[in-house]
């Protein structure tokens, strides 16, 4: 047996109150993790969401949709962003936000584009990626970002003879930041109504 270099230390010799206080220091430990849990309601709505993450010794505000600028041709009638829902989508600790986004039309169901948007210091809101092209004619249902994954209802027509106020067709989707890609992911395909 090889004996040690080190001389014998007092503190390696476990006593019934070095047990106590190791147990005390664990069960504080394990109450103020119990304490601190990650708020993981970031839905979408219609009204802005205010998430603040540190980012060094500075707050990071999700970018703004409201100051982009989205590839729509809307005939001079603008744009309206929908949702909208901020989120880490790429695990880099700055929000990204994503925004449901279509033309500003006074009725019908004018077709949605969704974009995620990212922000410089001091710069406007850029889009980063575009998940659902209005090129689709595609609208939003439900729609969420929660713990970087974005999920969302998409309605859709079977033919051009389907009225744009009654989208026949829906299909569940997810996206989650995977190898430097949006990576989109369908959970059914089922008729809007729900008969099959």
């Amino acid at each position: 047996m090889q004996t040690s270099a080190l001389p014998d230390l007092a503190h390696t010799d476990t006593t019934t109150m070095h047990w106590l206080a190791t147990a005390a220091a664990m069960a504080a430990v394990v109450a103020a993790a119990g304490l601190l849990q990650p708020d993981t309601a970031a839905s979408a709505s219609t009204t802005p969401h205010r998430t603040v993450v540190q980012h060094g010794s500075a707050t990071v505000d999700p970018p703004d949709p409201q100051r982009a600028v989205f590839p729509l041709e809307c005939g001079g009638v603008g744009n309206t962003v929908a949702k909208q829902a901020p989120g880490d989508l790429d695990g880099d600790g700055r929000p990204e936000t994503v925004a449901v986004v279509h033309c500003a039309a006074g009725s019908g169901t004018p077709p949605s584009g969704v974009y995620v948007l990212t922000q410089g210091s001091g710069a406007a809101p850029r889009i980063v990626a575009t998940l659902v092209d209005p090129a689709r004619k595609m609208s939003v249902g439900d729609f969420t970002v929660r713990d970087g994954v974005i999920s969302a209802t998409l309605l859709g027509y079977s033919s051009s003879s389907v009225p744009s106020c009654c989208p026949d067709q829906q299909e569940k989707v997810t996206w989650q930041w995977q190898n430097g890609a949006f990576v989109r992911t369908s959970q059914s395909a089922d008729p809007a109504d729900g008969s099959a």
